[in-house]
């Protein structure tokens, strides 16, 4: 394809280090997509005949055929996706095939079948994470008063609703769909037309095949179509951030699977036994996605570093780039698939939850609030107030409400019998009805105006 200019084959070890197409052959339904266009394109400009374009898309059609069917010979020594395909085109219509690289180099062909996939890839995470939060929000309606433990520094602090903690990650995963969303929007700019670097002197029509393709604009600048890489940057920076909220949920699934949490169940549908320990129920789906967030940061780190010395236009450094691509974003979509399943999987214990909600004095912070609003305390000696209450409760070794009247009045005279209408776990986030508090009816209303907005994005609502 490329020897006019070379004498010798490569060596071995070049033909090894060189070659591409184990990984690349995933950009083969992007290659096929692109050369339709840019052969269209060609015609439409008389560059190449219509016979001859129409002869090339027939071909390109055959090809996607036999690859979609598995019955495509992918070689080694043809290195790339793209002399791959270009080879059994000339296989199946001859020397009109030798025209479709026209106005064009593998440089702006491989930019544009990248950035093609990769914007396939996010499109498809962007549903999956949809599906995760509506999975959420049904179960944090279903749960809006589910009391549970709220925890800072995993220290029990104040008692919150199950409903209310699963609302937090569906604002996450909210977060992340519009990192994914303003990645689209700045990769949905098309290379090809590019060539090599400055362009061509053809009379090519890039809106053209930008329509064609899908995108929104031809991109500007030739030097910056064949070198850019952001746009694969930008997919990983978002995934990595994803999976870091994957795993940090993951990591509570864990926690809350354990018999000291025992907070909820997960069936044999995501659960695997032990070898040697008959007793065990390990949640083996939600380490994974705790260790594949790993994989997918480590991507974006391995691929800013491949960029961050390199010149411009086009080197061949940038041949690692899919590599990391291609791990990173099916793993985040395999995590994302696992972390849905679970959350419909997973049983809570409600019991457990709200006995543990309780422990560790979580409703003192209710006790000092009711002597600002009732005793007219400042709350920094409400605070002092309550701080010597859960001292006495604690060397009785009782929980808060369970401390004598007698004994709150010896510690501060204000306190009346009206204490203990706030110092129970389900008063406690009754009350918590400020603008994003767990009280239930915040809860039971935040879940149902997000599955209106979910239910809102589907096609044809």
């Amino acid at each position: 394809m490329w020897g006019g200019r070379f004498s010798e084959k490569p060596d071995a070890i070049m033909e090894e280090i060189n070659a591409s197409i184990d990984f690349d052959k995933a950009l083969a339904t992007q290659d096929v997509a692109g050369s339709r266009a840019h052969a269209a394109m060609l015609a439409e400009q008389g560059i190449i005949t219509a016979e001859d374009a129409a002869r090339i898309i027939e071909g390109l059609d055959q090809i996607a055929t036999e690859i979609a069917e598995g019955r495509f010979t992918f070689s080694r020594a043809l290195e790339d996706i793209h002399m791959n395909i270009e080879a059994r085109l000339k296989d199946i219509i001859g020397e009109p095939a030798g025209r479709l690289h026209t106005a064009r180099s593998r440089n702006d062909q491989v930019a544009t079948d990248f950035r093609l996939w990769v914007r396939d890839a996010v499109d498809e995470i962007d549903k999956q994470l949809a599906g995760l939060q509506s999975a959420l929000v049904a179960r944090a309606e279903a749960f809006a008063d589910a009391v549970m433990p709220g925890f800072t520094h995993l220290q029990s602090a104040q008692p919150i609703t199950f409903g209310h903690h699963l609302l937090a990650y569906v604002e996450m995963i909210a977060r992340d769909r519009g990192r994914f969303a303003d990645a689209r929007r700045r990769m949905n700019e098309n290379p090809l037309g590019s060539a090599a670097l400055a362009g061509t002197a053809f009379p090519i029509d890039r809106r053209q095949t930008a329509a064609a393709l899908g995108f929104d604009r031809p991109m500007a600048n030739s030097l910056d179509g064949v070198s850019d890489r952001d746009f694969a940057l930008e997919a990983l920076a978002a995934a990595s951030i994803t999976a870091i909220h994957l795993s940090r949920f993951a990591e509570e699934i864990v926690l809350w699977c354990t018999a000291q949490f025992g907070f909820v169940r997960l069936s044999d549908r995501f659960t695997t036994g032990s070898s040697i320990m008959p007793q065990k129920r390990n949640p083996d789906a939600a380490e994974l996605v705790r260790a594949k967030a790993g994989r997918v940061i480590g991507s974006l780190t391995a691929l800013l570093i491949v960029m961050k010395g390199l010149p411009l236009a086009y080197s061949k450094d940038m041949q690692e780039d899919k590599e990391q691509v291609f791990d990173a974003l099916p793993n985040l979509s395999l995590s994302i698939a696992a972390i849905t399943g679970m959350v419909s999987d997973m049983e809570p214990n409600l019991e457990a939850m709200k006995k543990a909600a309780g422990s560790g004095y979580s409703t003192a912070t209710d006790l000092a609030d009711w002597l600002v609003r009732e005793a007219n305390l400042p709350f920094r000696e409400a605070h002092h107030v309550t701080g010597r209450i859960v001292a006495e409760a604690s060397g009785r070794g009782v929980l808060l409400e369970d401390v004598p009247l007698d004994v709150m009045q010896a510690v501060h005279p204000a306190i009346t019998s009206a204490i203990f209408d706030v110092l129970s776990v389900d008063a406690s986030v009754t009350s918590r009805v400020s603008e994003g508090g767990t009280a239930p009816e915040n809860v039971l209303r935040q879940a149902r105006l997000w599955a209106e907005r979910l239910q809102a994005e589907k096609p044809g609502a």
